[in-house]
């Protein structure tokens, strides 16, 4: 999205989305650039068949059909899976993904930088803009609840913005949300990518028992000070040490998480970052036989 183009994009949301933004990020979807405006439909679906009388629009459709048979296909795959896996005693985690209205913005519409330079230069749009896309997560999120909603936060930490951006930008919307699944009877599971030190402040008043907050880079027992009494934490071993490391420095590290964060509960032993890169699997077994060895109560 161009920075002149919030007022198309609030006004119209869906149309905004099928004809500018998917044309241009997807290439088999460029044609739907040519769609007319969706609202011109209402009322004369006859007309809804006037641009598949173009080939190159029947072709666009045809690829997404055929991304969306592929789609079903792995889902059906992974259906089985997770079916097997509670068959066995494993239960789901999560059961549905949710993104900061902030995030939205920032990692599909305007982009890092954009979403960077707009707090600046237009702000109040910016935040019309994360209002709206906060109620529309809400509807999409409470029309097929479940036990358990997960956020990958890509921009609230420490480096990207500054406290006051903070407070005024990526948390209240996102702690509307929050409170709102809460309020629903859904636990929230969030991941904290990069460091949290500077939001810890803001980021425990909750509920106890309601969320969960997974952690990248912050400084573990800084966070079990001063939301470890309401919230479940969990991290951080560094994927640097998972790869790169020896069985015997992950499982030091795993010790030092558990002997600072394990006291009283509320704490899962995790790594701050996926590391399957690693081609040591003595490394993994070293956290595994650290979590037994240790994280005994």
């Amino acid at each position: 999205m161009k920075a002149d183009e919030y007022d198309a994009f609030l006004k119209d949301p869906s149309d905004f989305g099928f004809r500018v933004i998917t044309p241009r990020t997807v290439g088999a979807a460029e044609p739907l650039k040519d769609f007319a405006p969706l609202s011109t439909f209402l009322g004369t679906p006859m007309s809804l068949t006037i641009p598949f009388a173009r080939k190159e629009m029947r072709d666009a459709f045809k690829k997404i059909i055929a991304a969306g048979e592929e789609m079903e296909r792995q889902r059906k795959i992974l259906d089985k899976f997770n079916q097997e896996a509670r068959e066995m005693g494993f239960p789901e985690g999560r059961s549905g993904m949710g993104i900061a209205p902030f995030d939205v913005i920032g990692d599909f519409l305007r982009g890092t930088e954009g979403t960077a330079i707009d707090m600046f230069r237009q702000p109040e749009k910016l935040l019309e803009a994360i209002d709206m896309i906060t109620e529309m997560n809400l509807k999409r999120l409470l029309a097929n609840p479940g036990h358990m909603v997960s956020f990958p936060l890509h921009k609230g930490d420490d480096t990207f913005m500054s406290r006051k951006q903070f407070e005024r930008f990526y948390w209240p919307s996102l702690k509307k949300t929050i409170d709102a699944l809460i309020e629903e009877g859904i636990m929230v599971s969030l991941f904290a990518e990069g460091a949290y030190n500077e939001r810890l402040e803001y980021i425990g008043d909750f509920s106890k028992g309601w969320v969960s907050w997974a952690f990248d880079k912050t400084d573990m027992a800084k966070a079990k000070k001063m939301i470890g009494d309401r919230c479940c934490i969990s991290g951080n071993v560094p994927g640097s040490v998972v790869i790169t490391g020896t069985p015997r420095q992950v499982k030091e590290a795993c010790r030092k998480l558990i002997e600072t964060c394990a006291p009283g509960g509320g704490y899962i032993l995790a790594g701050g970052c996926t590391a399957t890169e690693t081609r040591n699997p003595g490394n993994f077994r070293a956290f595994m036989e650290a979590a037994r060895e240790y994280g005994t109560y």
